[in-house]
């Protein structure tokens, strides 16, 4: 019976440690009162920021935008005479591309003597350079009697004839063939001025129009179609080498007026 009476108190050890949990449980109340109140104003302020930044941005995009559309008209404007521009330069280089494909000059010539020849034409008459002393005439080279190059191009001397006859040019025309051939061709079309034989290509080497050709990929020896305007002091005035057939007697004739 002694023994029971002694556990009896250890039940009572649990009751006195209550008040201490009680007292740790109310002590944390008030550390979340502190904490809840900065929690409170930053949701408030990231809340009120945002909007007002984002009213702001939503006034000034839409002036930035609205700003540059009045321009439109001025660079419509602006484009059209560049566009004449362009045309105009577009022409210039046409009409260039045009006059050195008919005609091109060698200013290397121009200012030096004319070499003397001595040949005979198609009546077998012997013409000298001397008797064309203080006369200007027209030298003009070709390379083959009655072909179609030669032909037009000896056609439009033709018919304009009496216009060199105006300037005072008497007209020569040479190339390699003879005198009988001259004579043949002469007589076809009616030809109203002097044809000189170059057999040995003479005068066409001191010319400097006898050298290689180029026909379709084939390479030959032949007379480089060209002209030789002289004046009447035995100077060559004006020089036309690789001549293109269509517009150079008239551009001769043009020349003739200034260098004459």
């Amino acid at each position: 019976m002694a023994a029971k009476k002694k556990s009896a108190p250890a039940k009572k050890t649990p009751q006195a440690k209550s008040p201490a949990k009680k007292a740790s449980k109310a002590a944390p109340k008030t550390k979340p009162n502190k904490q809840v109140k900065p929690v409170a104003k930053a949701t408030t302020k990231a809340k009120t920021k945002p909007v007002a930044k984002a009213a702001t941005k939503a006034k000034t995009k839409p002036v930035a935008k609205a700003a540059p559309k009045p321009a439109k008209p001025a660079q419509a404007k602006a484009a059209k005479p560049s566009l004449l521009k362009t045309v105009k330069r577009a022409a210039t280089k046409v009409a260039q591309v045009a006059a050195t494909a008919a005609i091109k000059l060698l200013d290397s010539d121009a200012g030096r003597p004319a070499p003397a020849f001595d040949l005979t034409d198609e009546k077998g008459e012997r013409v000298a350079s001397s008797e064309l002393a203080g006369k200007p005439y027209l030298l003009y080279f070709y390379p083959k009697d009655d072909t179609p190059g030669c032909t037009k191009e000896a056609c439009d001397i033709r018919d304009n004839f009496a216009r060199f006859g105006q300037q005072g040019l008497r007209v020569l025309g040479v190339s390699p063939d003879s005198e009988q051939s001259h004579a043949k061709f002469g007589q076809k079309y009616g030809l109203p001025y002097t044809l000189l034989s170059d057999p040995d290509k003479t005068l066409a080497k001191a010319y400097g129009v006898w050298g290689e050709k180029n026909n379709y990929g084939k390479k030959y020896m032949g007379i480089i179609r060209s002209s030789f305007l002289v004046g009447a002091d035995g100077v060559v005035k004006k020089a036309y080498r690789g001549v293109r057939v269509d517009g150079h007697v008239a551009a001769v004739l043009e020349d003739a007026k200034t260098y004459l």
